[in-house]
C-alpha cells in the first residue's frame, strides 16, 4: 500500500532567522537595508507583522505619544480643526493617517471631533492606512463605533485628495535604511553576512546603488574615516507618494530625528542613530533574533524639507512636540477633562500624562513636529 506524500512548504518551518541565513549562504552577503526589511517587514514573521507580539504600551516594546496620554490625540484634533478653518471649512474633507497602529491615535481624534466639532466630524473621512495586518485587525476593532466614516486603504489607492490632511506618528524612523561607512577616504557599505558559526556579523562591500553616493554629494555630507552614518532613501519614494495624492492640504509629520549637520556630527553621532528595543530597553546586538524586537533610525530634517520643497511641500511649522502641544491646547483640553472628571484617580492620570506631554526634558522634548503645506508646483 502506497503512502500518500505530504507536500510540506519547507521555508514555513524555519525561522526568520533561519531563512535570512540560508539567503545569505545562497546569495552572499546582503544589504542591511534587506536584512532591516526583512526582519520588519517579513508577512508573516516581520516584527510588525507577528500576532504573537505585544509591541505597544508598557508591557510591550515601546510606548508611543498616543498610548501615554489621550490628550495627545485630543490636541491634534483641535489642530485639525483650526487646518480645517484655513481650508475655508469644506463640505468633505479626507484625514489619512499612514502607520497608525491599532488605532488609538484615530480613536482618540475621532472621537474629539464628535464630541467637539460636530461640524468637522461630520465632513470628515477618515482613512486607515496601516501595513500591518495585525495592527489593523486591532485597529478595525477599536474603530468599529465610527462606522463606513473610517476607510482601511492605501493612500496610492484613493482619489486626490483636495482638500486633505497626511498625519504619520513614529512612521519614518521604521523604514529600512542602508548603513554606510567611510574607510580611508572610500564610502563603503555595511552589508550582513555570516560568521564560520553561521551568527550574523557585519561586513563592507561596494554601494549597492549609485543613488547613496548621489545623496552625500546632494546633502553635503562628507564623513571623516571610521564614521558609520544612515541613509534612509525610502523618504524620499514615500514623500514623492504623498505629493501625488495630495493637491491641497497639509502633511503632518511627528517623529523623532535632527537636521543634518547634527545629525551626521562626527562626534555626536559617529557610529550613527541605528538601534533596536525590547521591553523598553535598548538591545546590545541589533543582528540578533531578527523579527523579535523593534529596529529603529533618527530621521533626516534636512532631507524631509528638501525633498518635499522638491514636491511642492512648503514647511509652514516645525517645532519641538511639548511646545506644539502647549501651542495648540493641551492645558486647555487638560483643563475641561479635569471639570469633567468623576474621580481623584481619574484626575491623577489625565495630570500625570499630560506632565509626561509636556515638561521640559521629557519624552515629547525629544520629538519634532513638521507641518507643511501642498503649494502648487
Amino acid at each position: 500500500m502506497l503512502k500518500k506524500i505530504m507536500h510540506v512548504d519547507v521555508p514555513s518551518l524555519l525561522t526568520l532567522r533561519d531563512q535570512l541565513a540560508e539567503r545569505i549562504r545562497r546569495e552572499g552577503p546582503i544589504t542591511f537595508h534587506d536584512w532591516m526589511k526583512t526582519a520588519l517587514y517579513d508577512p508573516t514573521m516581520g516584527y510588525y507583522n507577528r500576532t504573537d507580539l505585544k509591541r505597544w504600551g508598557r508591557e510591550g516594546d515601546y510606548r508611543t505619544s498616543p498610548e501615554r496620554s489621550d490628550l495627545f490625540a485630543a490636541t491634534f484634533a483641535r489642530y485639525f480643526r483650526s487646518l480645517f478653518v484655513a481650508l475655508q471649512q469644506p463640505v468633505k474633507w479626507t484625514i489619512v493617517e499612514v502607520g497608525g497602529g491599532d488605532g488609538q491615535f484615530a480613536a482618540g481624534v475621532l472621537r474629539t471631533l464628535q464630541e467637539q466639532f460636530s461640524q468637522v466630524f461630520s465632513a470628515t473621512h477618515y482613512v486607515f492606512d496601516e501595513a500591518s495586518d495585525d495592527a489593523r485587525r486591532r485597529a478595525r476593532q477599536r474603530l468599529t463605533e465610527f462606522g463606513d466614516r473610517v476607510l482601511f486603504g492605501s493612500i496610492k489607492s484613493l482619489p486626490p485628495l483636495n482638500p486633505g490632511i497626511v498625519f504619520t506618528n513614529e512612521l519614518l524612523d521604521a523604514f529600512p535604511v542602508h548603513r554606510l561607512k567611510m574607510v580611508n577616504d572610500q564610502l563603503l557599505e555595511l552589508y550582513v553576512s555570516l560568521d564560520a558559526a553561521g551568527e550574523f556579523e557585519w561586513s563592507l562591500g561596494p554601494l549597492s546603488s549609485s543613488r547613496l553616493d548621489e545623496f552625500c554629494e546632494e546633502h553635503g555630507l562628507k564623513s571623516v574615516n571610521g564614521q558609520i552614518i544612515e541613509v534612509n532613501l525610502g523618504i524620499e519614494t514615500w514623500l514623492s507618494a504623498v505629493a501625488q495624492k495630495l493637491q491641497s492640504g497639509y502633511l503632518i509629520t511627528v517623529d523623532y530625528g535632527a537636521e543634518a549637520p547634527e545629525l551626521y556630527g562626527f562626534r555626536e553621532r559617529h557610529l550613527g542613530t541605528l538601534r533596536a528595543y525590547s521591553r523598553h530597553a535598548f538591545v546590545d546586538d541589533i543582528l540578533e533574533r531578527p523579527g523579535e524586537h523593534d529596529i529603529t533610525t533618527s530621521v533626516d530634517w534636512t532631507q524631509v524639507v528638501r525633498a518635499g520643497k522638491r514636491l511642492g511641500l512648503e514647511v509652514v511649522g516645525f517645532e519641538q512636540q511639548d511646545k506644539f502641544l502647549q501651542r495648540e491646547g493641551l492645558l486647555e483640553e487638560l483643563q475641561r477633562r479635569l471639570t469633567s472628571a468623576t474621580s481623584d484617580a481619574e484626575r491623577s492620570v489625565l495630570t500625570t500624562s499630560a506632565r509626561e506631554m509636556i515638561l521640559p526634558g521629557g519624552m515629547a522634548s525629544s520629538f519634532q513636529v513638521l507641518i507643511q503645506k501642498r503649494v502648487a508646483i
